[in-house]
């Protein structure tokens, strides 16, 4: 019991640098107390002892804010950073080495007793306020971007952002954790910048052939042609991908 609590005081230590001291993380980190709390509603759970795990599991969430389901499965070093507002249902399973931010579900999208929750394999990040809806698997190593809702599985390795949310970005096995969630690529902007670009050429060419000023209209058209180039490259370097 003691060297699982080491284990997660220092997983806090690893992945929160507003994090001083052992003493402070023990009694000021709602989301390892919420993960404590589990653990104990897990284990009642388990032994068929429905009512006191989630007895626990309410008074958990009343002190912290978290709500987890005494029958979720949890692996090693999770770490919730914060943590209000955080769901995570029955039927959820989780690896080693997950983060979740604030206000993250992790939700059912059936009314069945089955197998209704996500699964999130190892290495796992998932931003503030994303969706995670039915019984669909996130990959090894991906990161779902803050407010995406995924209701599909996600290959691994993969960066997930939208809604519904898809794959923008395949990266390479990162030794470790990698928090980096907040460098997602902008590429819904950048298409509306691409469409906005456009309309304005037409405009400008439409305007230059009824003044029959072609040696302006040449101009305009050879100007936003770079542009436009410089967009359509950005668009393409990803390989963007609805989920299935």
């Amino acid at each position: 019991m003691f060297r699982g609590i080491r284990e997660d005081i220092h997983t806090v230590f690893e992945r929160d640098p507003a994090a001083r001291n052992s003493f402070e993380i023990f009694f000021c980190y709602p989301g390892l107390h919420a993960l404590w709390g589990h653990r104990i509603a897990h284990f009642f759970w388990k032994h068929k002892l429905r009512f006191i795990g989630r007895f626990i599991s309410h008074m958990s969430r009343f002190f912290t804010g978290i709500e987890i389901h005494p029958g979720a499965k949890i692996g090693r070093r999770f770490f919730i950073d914060h943590g209000m507002g955080v769901v995570i249902g029955e039927t959820t399973e989780i690896g080693d080495d997950v983060t979740l931010y604030q206000g993250v579900t992790l939700g059912g999208v059936s009314l069945k007793k089955v197998k209704r929750h996500p699964t999130l394999k190892n290495n796992v990040v998932v931003g503030g306020g994303a969706k995670v809806l039915g019984a669909i698997t996130i990959g090894e190593n991906s990161r779902v971007g803050s407010s995406s809702v995924v209701v599909a599985n996600v290959p691994p390795n993969s960066t997930v952002v939208g809604i519904p949310g898809r794959v923008v970005k395949k990266k390479e096995k990162v030794e470790g954790v990698d928090l980096e969630h907040a460098k997602i690529p902008d590429i819904e902007g950048k298409l509306m910048r691409y469409l906005l670009h456009r309309v304005e050429r037409i405009e400008r060419e439409l305007k230059a052939l009824s003044k029959g000023d072609k040696e302006s209209m040449e101009k305009e058209r050879l100007k936003e042609a770079e542009e436009l180039k410089k967009i359509e490259e950005y668009i393409k370097s990803f390989d963007i991908k609805s989920l299935k």
